[in-house]
């Protein structure tokens, strides 16, 4: 996916790791899925560098072990300069989550008199995008969903106000180039209208 993206000049790839509920399952499970993630980052950041793709995590980083935040912290090191393909890859994270910490952020800057809640609505705004996890990138424009699911599962819920949602039955093992290339394209036979009427 991150080089069908970067050959179709997408500029910003958001994949869904691991949820903030997905701390829930048995032990054993998140061990191994920490594993595979620990093994991924080790065996794919050198190449992922040499296609110039730029890395963030997005998530709650306090549940994971030392030793994935440190693998975290070097990719995005890595990574920081490079031009190409934006990939977010979101790991213990949940829309409830990060829409819960950029509240409290913005009642921190109401507190320290940065901002006042009867200022402008859209320098609210401004100030609570500022503090979600994606703060410097665009909105969400196509969701993806594989798996015969129709729901959003807590990803991204702010910044998914506006997006496409594309549902597939298949299985994310098996999406794609084919699927991939349907999506797009049903993308962009959508009408965007963002609230608005047509010209």
């Amino acid at each position: 996916m991150i080089e069908l993206a970067s050959r179709a000049q997408i500029p910003v790839l958001t994949l869904f790791a691991f949820s903030s509920e997905n701390w829930s399952r048995p032990p054993e499970e998140v061990e191994a899925l920490m594993g595979l993630f620990a093994y991924a980052l080790e065996r794919d950041m050198d190449e992922l560098h040499a296609h110039a793709v730029r890395i963030r995590f997005i998530g709650d980083r306090e549940p994971l072990s030392a030793r994935i935040r440190t693998l975290m912290i070097q990719a995005e090191q890595q990574t920081e300069y490079n031009t190409g393909l934006n990939l977010l890859i979101a790991v213990s994270y949940g829309g409830q989550w990060d829409i819960l910490h950029a509240a409290k952020q913005l009642a921190s800057a109401v507190l320290e008199g940065v901002i006042r809640l009867d200022d402008d609505p859209a320098a609210l705004r401004l100030v609570f995008e500022q503090n979600l996890s994606t703060a410097t990138y665009p909105p969400v424009d196509l969701f993806i969903r594989t798996g015969g699911e129709q729901r959003v599962s807590n990803f991204l819920l702010w910044q998914l106000a506006y997006a496409e949602l594309y549902f597939t039955d298949c299985l994310w093992p098996g999406f794609d180039e084919a699927h991939f290339r349907d999506a797009l394209q049903w993308y962009a036979a959508r009408e965007r209208r963002f609230g608005g009427l047509d010209e």
